[in-house]
């Protein structure tokens, strides 16, 4: 079997930020928070990643965050993301800048990925070394069998807030034996002072979630079977879904991956992950995420520079 690969998804707009967060500094030495993904992959086992991102961001990507890749001792590997890539028949709707989703971006990156078992991350997401230790262990024992056997590392909700502002999470739901049985994407969980809630009808209304819920972050693990799923599915998407919303339709992960479960297609382990995540959803809260890097820095989780003392200088 091929080493797992690590996917990195950073395509996306980061509109709600209102900058690109793929390359924005929060690290001791100006690292983005991928350099502190890539650097837990690396110790996890993973030696190859494949960064997506669109030609429009290319020049900054390479001249800062790609500039400091050149000294990390992983392979990097490049796909691009783009509106114009739809199978035959299809067109992109007038007047559409949105991306076609995080499942698409795999579908992009398909030559890049090869036959080798993923991993799938968001590149502005920091999710500790446990996460990605738990990751590459389950792609590394994993085979491409009927059902799919897929696995998602599993969040606490309360360690996925901010305080900044609402999030949007895929809430899940297990069975008894740990495996992922329904995922729900609530675009609207906020912190208030009882607790953490979540409204469906634009604040009218709010129900509590406890902390302690299971949250998917975008962090998964896939065999080469996915990806076929994906291209047999893309097109079915494009006809049946775009034309009810032709600017803002997308083709996301998890709606993959619900297809599939429904279908008894896949099945999906659950690794629950006690790590913290860090995100900078809102320009507000890079100064918590650089503050909590420079702490587990200084605690000696990761070195002062990262991938100077990879290349030992």
């Amino acid at each position: 079997m091929n080493k797992p690969v690590l996917v990195v998804l950073a395509a996306g707009m980061g509109s709600r930020y209102g900058g690109l967060k793929q390359i924005d500094p929060v690290g001791t030495q100006g690292e983005a928070i991928l350099d502190y993904s890539l650097y837990d992959a690396h110790r996890a086992g993973f030696q190859t990643a494949v960064i997506i991102i669109k030609e429009a961001i290319k020049k900054d990507f390479m001249e800062t965050v790609g500039k400091r890749l050149e000294n990390c001792p992983m392979e990097i590997r490049y796909a691009y993301q783009e509106l114009t890539k739809v199978p035959e028949g299809f067109t992109v709707p007038e007047g559409r800048t949105k991306p076609w989703g995080t499942s698409h971006a795999v579908l992009c990156a398909r030559e890049a990925i090869g036959d080798a078992p993923f991993g799938v991350i968001n590149a502005d997401d920091y999710y500790g070394p446990e996460a990605f230790q738990r990751l590459y262990d389950f792609l590394v024992e994993s085979k491409d069998s009927q059902p799919y056997e897929f696995c998602m590392i599993g969040y606490r909700l309360g360690n996925t807030v901010t305080d900044n502002g609402s999030v949007a999470r895929g809430v899940c739901q297990t069975d008894g034996e740990g495996n992922l049985t329904s995922i729900v994407e609530r675009t609207r969980i906020e912190k208030y002072a009882g607790g953490i809630h979540f409204t469906a009808d634009e604040g009218k209304t709010w129900e509590d979630v406890p902390g302690d819920t299971p949250v998917s972050m975008n962090m998964w693990g896939f065999t080469q079977g996915f990806v076929e799923e994906i291209a047999r599915r893309f097109p079915e998407f494009l006809r049946d879904e775009v034309p009810q919303n032709p600017a803002k339709a997308e083709f996301y992960l998890p709606m993959t991956v619900g297809q599939l479960l429904r279908e008894g297609k896949a099945q999906v382990k659950v690794l629950p992950t006690g790590d913290r995540w860090y995100g900078v959803t809102y320009a507000e809260d890079k100064p918590m995420v650089v503050a909590a890097l420079k702490g587990l820095t200084d605690q000696g989780l990761y070195p002062d520079g990262l991938w100077t003392a990879a290349s030992g200088r």
